[in-house]
């Protein structure tokens, strides 16, 4: 027995109850089955940095509908959420917080700041996890994790041990990305590239003991305080007689040689270079060939050190200034360019980063990088959209050495311990050795460092399933399925998580990457706090419910491609909801003290097998997009077979069945059973995108059934096909649609009701027209329907509708009061005539026709020509009534 659904659909008091009910079920939760097929995924962690924001809203709306879609399959269906500890952004979250307080985090020193920062991590994760929770998210809650819980940390430092052993990981000096507003090194996939007005200043470089001078161009003047070399190529002839001399290097008056390395091009700017080996990756090359000294003229916080003389102490910005302009009055500035140039900025503080040599621990990268360009060179791994394959491979093939270690306090602490005594480093698990092994010392001082962010959640696939433990949940559901995350940490996350989850578990940590793109305002522009035009996932939620804003994300969404975000879509979206509502409502309600049982096949009419099996073709449509991750236009294929075929023509066309039951109660059951079928396989379609709205109706629907999220996934079935009937009915929607359009167009009242004639020779379509005759008729307005196969009978002055195979007629006479008609007429004859003494009074006008603006007479003669029109259809009507 079915139960009836509220007047209207209220998504703020249903989406909580339902989430509630879900969860106390544990339909979300998994454990290890053998006897069903594993499907896992785990959650891109989000940063504790703050709250849920629409990029969020998109990720996990998109992994929400493909675990719920799997679990509907069958699949023992587990996604593993978590968060991620986002080191240098949550440090510098918690550092101005305590700067509002009055406080400086080295007042509380390090143990003091890091109990402020699990303070931090208590409040935001919560109020992640209650966001995600709103939004329907059918995580698995038991298995929440944190990157730097327990067990993730012992992970991760079992991997920096296993690394460090295997020669892997290495400190050393390098060229680092260093920013100095947060004081730390950076990773090359932590600077972004941004375009910035610059100049190229031409500084002339005297060469000893000539009176020539070599002319060097440089965007960053400041660091000609750290040269130690000028370098041309080995081939040019313009600098092959000054090779092994020295130049001078202007303000400092040191003298530095002139090398020769290939790596300089002839072709650009004067083909010679200053080389500064600690202030620039491609220099230290050099200066490493070479040989040469490395000068850092560079203090953490971006202020000239002692090694640059009168400059030192000041910003880099006020020493470059300085130092041009003593460059122009000694006479050693040639010119000066204006040039538009790429800057690495942090991609957090957005300050320019400066390269800086520096004592780091790195990971070789080379033997690291073979399994994961391999596993996307087999197969092995699939990236969707495929074009991200050239980003992926290219990246990987010119990887450089991972600079892993940060000066920061919050997040993996380096486990590596130096004797106080000796200073023996030894790294190790579990903490600092007991004793030296070196000079039997036992004071230990820890590496200050912690590790790099995404060295810790680049493990999250295996080491939030109990690794480097072998634990069952490790056996069963590792490798995990898919990864969806956005197509803006492909370098970040998902290559590091590759090549980390070969080395650590000699498997691809997934088989499949689903890219999304990056959602955007209604203007195209990214959304950020900036420009003040992010949207609030929790406002549209609370406005709108949880379902119009999946709706929304996903709509129209093609793996790896940005979308604009409209408030207007979300509206739809919800009268998309209230649609199904209404129509189930309507079902429900028409159900209500009836016993529905399956018809017999002859009681099935030609509308009922054609909605089934349109149904059934979608059933098989949708499932092949699910699995081919074209989601937007799965659920749209769903949208349009709701609200077109189902709701706007076979409710419409079972009406007169059901509102007949006495007089006929096997086609009454037939309808019923036909609405309740598809609705019930169009909900499990819909599940996925919309849970909340489709688990209301389905436990009203079919109340037998635990929920509608634990329901099977319908399957495409060869017997459900029904060509004819679908012909059949594609011929009537046709007629319909015919005589709506002739009745629109003669302004047709919709009380006045029109015998339609359909003459048609073919007999099976015929045959299924007569067995559709009542329940069509209210849908075109119909007195009555004659289906026959000659024109016979019918009057000549008949409207006539041309639709494939036949025709359609409606005699005049009923849709038309003649003399009410030939009166109207008439008005509107007289009308047209004044209007046309009108305009012809002026056209004809000299007057008027030299003085007015050309526009002026333009606008008249279209007048004419549209009256002159419209006098002629009417006087044709007219006509065709007085015969």
């Amino acid at each position: 027995m079915s139960r009836q659904l509220d007047k209207t659909y209220n998504p703020k008091e249903i989406e909580p109850k339902l989430y509630e009910k879900w969860c106390e079920n544990k339909y979300f939760h998994a454990e290890v089955d053998r006897s069903r097929k594993p499907f896992t995924t785990v959650m891109p962690p989000p940063n504790i940095t703050g709250k849920l924001h629409m990029g969020h809203a998109l990720d996990n709306t998109l992994q929400d509908i493909l675990i719920r879609y799997k679990r509907m399959q069958g699949y023992n269906a587990l996604w593993i959420p978590g968060t991620d500890h986002a080191a240098i952004s949550t440090e510098v979250k918690v550092t101005n917080q305590l700067k509002e307080e009055g406080i400086d985090k080295r007042e509380l020193g390090r143990e003091g700041f890091l109990d402020r920062v699990w303070e931090w991590k208590e409040e935001y994760a919560g109020t992640i996890e209650s966001q995600l929770k709103k939004l329907g998210v059918s995580c698995d809650w038991d298995r929440e994790r944190f990157t730097m819980d327990e067990g993730c940390s012992r992970a991760v430092e079992e991997v920096f041990v296993r690394l460090y052993e295997k020669g892997y990981i290495y400190k050393g000096s390098r060229i680092i990305n260093w920013c100095p507003v947060c004081q730390t090194s950076l990773s090359d996939a932590e600077v972004e590239h941004e375009e910035q007005a610059g100049h190229f200043w031409h500084i002339r470089y005297p060469i000893v003991g000539t009176d020539r001078s070599l002319v060097i161009a440089t965007t960053r003047p400041e660091t000609m305080l750290g040269d130690t070399a000028i370098v041309v190529n080995p081939e040019d002839e313009r600098y092959t007689d000054i090779i092994g001399k020295k130049a001078l290097l202007p303000l400092v008056n040191k003298e530095i040689p002139i090398i020769a390395d290939a790596y300089v091009d002839k072709e650009f700017g004067t083909g010679a270079m200053k080389v500064t080996p600690a202030h620039d990756p491609n220099d230290f090359e050099i200066g490493k060939r070479h040989g040469l000294e490395e000068i850092n003229i560079m203090n953490d916080d971006a202020t000239i050190n002692e090694n640059g003389g009168k400059y030192a102490g000041m910003g880099r910005y006020e020493a470059r200034e300085a130092i041009v302009q003593d460059l122009k009055d000694q006479g050693y500035l040639v010119k000066v360019e204006d040039y538009a140039h790429n800057v690495g900025v942090h991609e957090r503080c957005k300050q320019t980063v400066e390269p800086l040599i520096k004592q780091q621990w790195f990971v070789k990268m080379e033997e690291l990088a073979k399994p994961a360009i391999k596993a996307l060179e087999t197969g092995e791994l699939k990236l969707i959209p495929e074009r991200m394959n050239k980003i992926y491979l290219q990246w990987l093939n010119n990887i450089r050495d991972w600079c892993i270690s940060r000066q920061i306090w919050w997040g993996h602490r380096i486990p590596a311990y130096y004797c106080d005594e000796c200073g023996e480093m030894i790294v190790q698990r579990g903490g600092a050795p007991a004793v030296c092994p070196k000079c039997g010392c036992t004071h230990f001082t820890q590496d200050e460092d912690t590790l790099d962010t995404w060295f810790s959640s680049a493990l999250w696939p295996f080491s939030t399933l109990g690794w480097p433990d072998q634990t069952e949940e490790l056996d069963y559901f590792y490798p995990t399925d898919v990864l969806v995350t956005g197509y803006d940490i492909i370098f970040f996350w998902v290559i590091r998580m590759v090549f980390s989850g070969f080395e650590q578990t000699g498997k691809c940590p997934f088989h499949t990457v689903f890219f999304h793109g990056l959602i955007r305002d209604d203007q195209g522009r990214k959304m950020s706090k900036s420009l003040g035009n992010g949207i609030d996932p929790l406002e549209i939620i609370d406005e709108y419910g949880a379902d119009a804003l999946r709706l929304t994300v996903v709509t129209g969404n093609a793996p790896g491609n940005d979308m604009r975000f409209y408030k207007e879509k979300v509206e739809a979206n919800r009268n998309f909801a209230n649609k199904v509502w209404n129509a189930s409502r309507f079902i429900l309600m028409n159900m209500e003290d009836k016993v529905i049982s399956r018809p017999d096949a002859q009681d099935l009419t030609a509308a009922d097998r054609w909605i089934l099996s349109r149904a059934n073709r979608l059933i098989k449509d949708v499932t092949e997009n699910m699995d081919k991750f074209e989601l937007g236009i799965a659920v749209q294929k769903v949208y349009d077979f709701i609200w077109d075929e189902f709701c706007d023509w076979y409710i419409e066309m079972a009406k007169y069945r059901i509102y007949h039951s006495d007089e006929n109660y096997k086609a009454a059951n037939a309808a019923l059973w036909t609405l309740k079928t598809v609705l019930a396989d169009a909900l499990k379609l819909l599940h996925p995108y919309m849970p909340f709205v489709t688990e209301e109706i389905y436990s009203a629907l079919v109340p037998s059934e635990e929920s509608l999220m634990m329901s099977d996934w319908p399957e495409y079935d060869e017997a459900l096909n029904f060509p004819v009937e679908e012909n059949i009915v594609d011929h009537v929607k046709d007629i319909v649609r015919g005589v709506r359009n002739a009745r629109a167009e003669m302004n047709v009242p919709n009380s006045r009701k029109a015998k339609v004639f359909i003459v048609c020779e073919n007999e099976t379509l015929c045959e299924g027209f007569e067995t559709l005759t009542e329940s069509v008729k209210p849908l075109m307005n119909a007195s009555d329907l004659i289906i026959q196969g000659t024109k016979e009978g019918i009057s000549e002055d008949a409207v006539s509708i041309v639709v494939p195979d036949g025709a359609v007629y409606m005699p005049l006479e009923d849709l038309i009061d003649f003399e009410q008609e030939k009166e109207r007429l008439l008005k509107e004859e007289e009308k047209l005539k004044k209007e046309l003494a009108r305009v012809n009074g002026m056209l004809n006008n000299e007057k008027f026709m030299s003085k007015a603006p050309e526009a002026k007479v333009n606008e008249e003669r279209a007048k004419l020509e549209k009256y002159t029109q419209m006098m002629e259809q009417v006087q044709e009507r007219l006509a065709s009534i007085m015969k």
